[in-house]
């Protein structure tokens, strides 16, 4: 059920590629009275009659992410940013603790993300939810299914999202820098599809293996390949 607390000062910006399995519940899940911008990179599913039900704006664009973000970034016309993904809604406590970081006025020059859930019961869920707060904890590197919070003007600040084909989410997140960087309470969750796909250990172990290849210097289209982009 959509909430209906207005935040006009809000635009959400999803990239979506073959996304309508989860873009319904990431929709449905988003505070009324915000812009809400889908950037499609190409889908061939029902991604684009799920956005366009739903009245949000359409953008399309080159497939990749980075890119797909920082067309979205380049239409909005909120002060306030979030990029989300389409598999990724925010939960109730999440919400909150967004409309309290807009509200603060001191808060824009600090970036904010939340929590990372997966929507599975599973032991190995539970497991995996534990190494990202401990990544996020010692390295300050959380990904994109964390959502990012941001003002423009911090946004604008950094160089926004490059255009990456991946990776673009790391890269943008060490731009920022930890003093700049807030865990906010509450939880983005996330499908745990793709763990499903690929099995729970060969898409954490392939998650790990990218991210060092990033640091290794590898490009991030190299690794893209790799992770099957």
């Amino acid at each position: 059920m959509q909430r209906v607390t207005p935040l006009p000062s809000l635009a959400v910006i999803i990239p979506t590629l073959n996304a309508a399995a989860g873009l319904s519940g990431t929709l449905n899940g988003l505070p009324s009275d915000v812009q809400t911008i889908v950037v499609d990179g190409g889908s061939t599913d029902a991604t684009l009659e799920i956005a366009k039900a739903a009245g949000v704006e359409i953008l399309k664009a080159a497939p990749g992410r980075g890119g797909q973000l920082r067309a979205g970034a380049g239409v909005a016309t909120a002060n306030w940013l979030l990029f989300l993904h389409a598999d990724t809604r925010l939960d109730d406590p999440a919400l909150d603790a967004l409309q309290a970081h807009i509200a603060d006025e001191g808060q824009t020059g600090t970036a904010a993300v939340f929590g990372f859930k997966l929507d599975d019961r599973a032991w190995q869920a539970r497991l995996l939810e534990i190494g990202v707060r401990l990544r996020v904890a010692l390295l300050a590197l959380p990904y994109g299914d964390q959502g990012l919070l941001i003002h423009r003007r911090l946004y604008d600040e950094i160089g926004g999202f490059a255009p990456l084909p991946l990776m673009e989410d790391v890269d943008l997140v060490r731009r920022l820098g930890r003093r700049r960087l807030r865990l906010l309470p509450g939880h983005a969750l996330t499908s745990a599809a793709r763990w499903h796909r690929r099995g729970w250990l060969q898409q954490s172990l392939l998650n790990l293996r990218c991210l060092a290849l990033y640091f290794l210097g590898a490009s991030p289209e190299r690794i893209a390949r790799l992770y099957g982009r």
